[in-house]
């Protein structure tokens, strides 16, 4: 639904339909208590007129009507605005009733007449978290699209804003870079991205990881060697940095090279050319080498394990990416754009509480850890949803890895980018004003009323709740709802 550019964009609208007076204006009451924008319509037509000309983000409908009953209602408009969260109030409160309004589409049911009152007030506000959810999860998914996916870097803090401004700057030069960076930080995606965005960016790049060369094979990797240089030469191979000529060779970790082959690799930045083992011949070679590590070079060289001419030949230009722990706000995107890559065909929404663990987490895998998350969550998760139960314990737990203390949990509010304040009323998802009620209390009280209405009915209770069966029982259990009983779940489906 797009906006129309006023201060009402930002909050939930709600389209309450019954033919009773009195039912909507209590409806409306409630609604404008909790923040909403309340539209009212007294029929289905009525109402699918209504929503022709002003957008709705959910529905209230009564299930009794003249004309039109709530079924039917519900029907059309799934078929005309399926993205419309639609619940039904009815009287009679039969689980069939409502098992063939959720075949339907419908969110959920509420029997009337509500007591007490405070049973309406949750449900609206269950309903509108969902609302706010899906809006959420589109809203980054677009943002993410329509902003930054530079080669892999995605993010729109300053931090990463900074580290992108600077690879443009650099992109058509041949000026050596020095990367630094934790491990996972994305310090190979910053080199991609400044090689293939330039103007050398149809050369080749070729990117060499020093950690995992044999040392007694490095030079040779890196300068290539004439037949018969060694056993096992049968024929003359051309080295890393010839293969990179007038492109990018990209050195990650560069401060695992032996200081001998250090010494080596000065002499090619100087001279620019490369001699491979076993000739006496130099050959030209024109490469812009960016290097990266995640170790302090410049300690490395006052303790004399890297050589201080190397270390000011490479460090030309200082570029710091990051650590995931220094700009939180990108996680959201982050975890959308690995939920592209992993479930393209899916749309996986992220629940409030799993997306607030992993910003409180300390990632010190960096990116790399939580792309490895993500992709367990989406392995072990229902496809519908990932919730804190999808997540690994330490940090569904708001563990942190390095020991520094973990954030302290926020109210239960849109977990988004505190930069997208500035994106404008037409673009921000819908907000949905929070009280100091307590969370759990409110959550209890939601499962303990559903269990209730379906007898015990695990299944249709976590689809009714919008949570895997697994989540289910784990907050019965918590709650000691029901007894607390899995209903012949193994005890691991209960940790």
């Amino acid at each position: 639904m797009s906006g129309v550019g006023n201060k009402d964009d930002l909050r939930i609208r709600l389209l309450i339909v019954d033919d009773e007076q009195t039912i909507r204006k209590l409806c409306v009451t409630v609604g404008e208590a909790l923040g909403f924008v309340c539209l009212e319509a007294d029929s289905g037509d009525s109402a699918l007129a209504l929503l022709e000309e002003q957008a709705a983000h959910m529905i209230l409908t009564d299930m009794v009507m003249p004309h039109m009953s709530g079924l039917e209602f519900l029907e059309k408009v799934k078929k005309l605005l399926p993205r419309i969260e639609v619940a039904v109030m009815t009287g009679h409160g039969s689980i069939e009733t409502a098992v063939q309004a959720m075949k339907l589409g419908a969110y959920d049911y509420i029997t009337k007449p509500f007591s007490p009152l405070e049973e309406l007030r949750l449900f609206l506000r269950r309903m509108a978290e969902k609302v706010r959810l899906v809006e959420e999860n589109e809203f980054l998914r677009q943002r993410m699209d329509s902003e930054t996916a530079v080669h892999g870097i995605v993010g729109s803090s300053a931090k990463i804003q900074d580290v992108l401004r600077l690879v443009a700057r650099l992109k058509d030069t041949r000026t050596p870079v020095l990367i630094y960076g934790e491990s996972g930080t994305g310090k190979e995606l910053v080199a991609r991205a400044m090689h293939f965005r330039g103007a050398f960016g149809s050369r080749p790049f070729v990117a060499v990881d020093c950690g995992s060369l044999v040392p007694t094979l490095i030079e040779s990797e890196l300068f290539g060697y004439e037949k018969g240089a060694f056993t096992g030469a049968l024929k003359s191979k051309q080295g890393l940095f010839q293969a990179a000529d007038g492109g990018t060779i990209f050195l990650d970790e560069v401060g695992e090279l032996p200081l001998e082959l250090q010494a080596k690799l000065l002499r090619v930045l100087q001279e620019k050319e490369v001699r491979p083992v076993g000739s006496n011949q130099r050959i030209k070679v024109d490469v812009r080498v960016i290097a990266a590590t995640n170790r302090d070079l410049e300690a490395a060289y006052k303790n004399g394990t890297f050589r201080k001419d190397l270390y000011f030949r490479l460090n030309v230009v200082t570029l710091y990416v990051p650590a995931l722990r220094e700009r939180r706000s990108d996680t959201p995107m982050l975890v959308h754009w690995f939920l592209e890559r992993y479930a393209p065909s899916s749309e996986i929404h992220v629940t409030s509480a799993a997306m607030k663990a992993m910003m409180q987490y300390d990632w010190p895998g960096n990116v790399r850890e939580l792309e490895n998350c993500v992709e367990r969550a989406v392995a072990l998760g229902n496809g519908q949803s990932i919730d804190l139960g999808d997540l690994p314990p330490s940090i569904a737990t708001g563990a942190s890895a390095s020991g520094a203390p973990a954030l302290q949990p926020a109210a239960r509010t849109a977990v988004l980018d505190p930069d997208l304040a500035s994106a404008g009323a037409a673009t921000a998802p819908p907000h949905v004003p929070q009280s100091t009620t307590d969370l759990e209390d409110i959550e209890r009280a939601t499962i303990q009323r559903v269990f209730e209405q379906v007898n015990g009915d695990k299944a249709l209770a976590g689809r009714m709740l919008g949570i895997s069966r697994a989540t289910l029982y784990r907050k019965l259990k918590r709650y000691n709802i029901g007894g607390g009983s899995s209903g012949g779940a193994s005890s691991q489906t209960l940790q």
